[in-house]
């Protein structure tokens, strides 16, 4: 029998130590206890104050509210819409994002170069470029498109180039010695060394996405649940006010997580999933 310690494989991914059951189960009992706790705060303050349903409404009223507004087409169609110029505007983000990014974490004088004005235009307060956007592009979904991709595309960018930078020199040098492509070099090195922080960036970028938009309804559109929002403010319905922040939680939390998912499906070697 030989005595020496069998030694492992220096290239392979290290091994990750699997969840145990109550960490997996644990946000699936504390989330909707917590939320249970907040909503029954809410209605005993309501009762016991007597506080006017134009002020905060009482929980049972915003859910009636919210399940009329799910069994309105119109409504759906106002919800459809949000999705629609949030997908748009996050495509267009991470088509550009990712594209630039690679090309300035691997093109030093170039990074430096555009890196300061990047940065400038990020500065600028977005809402500040709405009525600007509403001029050129017109008040269609367009201009909502526009904002929504200029918030999601900082993040994208930023992730990106760290991610391709990220990538180790000898392992590039090596493939370089081997004859390579450039575009072998990034399909076979780069980009899967840059996914996890590119999939970072996205699941940042598609919060901010949804802001976007939703803000560009509310300050210029026509449809859509930022001019819900607009429309039940206006009308002095405060529990159907409530019931348009849930259904945009709600699209929040089902895009996040659906970008999220991507890291799964991509990346399942990396340290960042989790194995249950």
């Amino acid at each position: 029998m030989d005595p020496t310690p069998a030694m492992s494989d220096p290239s392979a991914p290290p091994e990750r130590r699997k969840r145990p059951l109550r960490e997996t189960l644990l946000p699936w009992i504390t989330t909707p206890l917590l939320l249970a706790i907040l909503i029954a705060i809410w209605h005993v303050y309501v009762a016991m104050t007597n506080l006017s349903a134009f002020i905060l409404p009482a929980p049972a009223k915003v859910w009636a509210a919210w399940m009329e507004m799910l069994s309105s087409p119109r409504a759906w169609g106002h919800t459809w819409l949000t999705v629609y110029v949030t997908l748009v505007g996050f495509a267009w983000a991470l088509a550009i994002g990712v594209g630039l990014g690679v090309v300035l974490g691997r093109v030093r004088w170039l990074e430096l170069t555009l890196n300061p004005f990047i940065v400038a235009t990020q500065v600028i307060p977005k809402v500040a470029l709405l009525p600007l956007f509403i001029v050129w592009f017109g008040f269609g979904n367009t201009s909502k498109v526009i904002v929504a991709a200029v918030l999601a595309f900082f993040p994208i960018l930023t992730n990106t180039v760290l991610g391709v930078k990220s990538v180790d020199t000898g392992h590039r040098d090596v493939m370089t010695s081997l004859n390579a492509t450039n575009w072998q070099i990034f399909r076979r090195l780069e980009l899967p060394s840059s996914l996890p922080y590119i999939l970072t960036g996205m699941e940042v970028g598609i919060v901010l996405a949804i802001i976007g938009a939703i803000v560009g309804e509310y300050l210029g559109g026509n449809a859509g649940l930022g001019f819900m929002l607009v429309s039940k403010m206006n009308g002095y319905e405060t529990d159907g006010l409530f019931a348009v922040i849930i259904q945009m939680t709600m699209i929040g939390f089902a895009l996040y997580f659906g970008t999220g998912a991507l890291r799964r499906l991509l990346i399942p070697w990396h340290q960042s999933v989790d194995i249950r």
